[in-house]
């Protein structure tokens, strides 16, 4: 297994379970543990693993869709190319970020 790679803006990551590629667009204040299908996340240019996804993180991942964790808001990822693992932080699934609501204009 490798380690996980630090989260800095910009840095793209790959999963070792699946075909999953992200982008850090926010690394967020706290410490993120980013995984994917129950594995940390490894750079880009590294070759990965070749691991099957945990069943209870095979959840899979939409392309274009902005990822955040639930404890760190504050933490988003882009997901560049769509795979069958599940985004987490450690073992708890990150959430499709929503589109804010603009405020009414009278």
């Amino acid at each position: 297994m490798s380690a996980p790679t630090a989260l800095r803006p910009g840095v793209r990551l790959r999963s070792q379970t699946c075909a999953t590629e992200v982008v850090v667009v926010r690394p967020g204040a706290g410490t993120v543990t980013l995984t994917c299908g129950g594995e940390p996340m490894i750079d880009h240019a590294a070759t990965p693993a070749g691991l099957e996804p945990a069943a209870a993180l095979a959840g899979g991942t939409q392309v274009g869709k902005r990822y955040t964790a639930e404890a760190d808001p504050t933490v988003e990822v882009l997901v560049t190319k769509a795979g069958a693992g599940t985004l987490a932080d450690g073992t708890v699934p990150l959430v499709v970020k929503t589109a804010q609501p603009l405020p009414a204009s009278d």
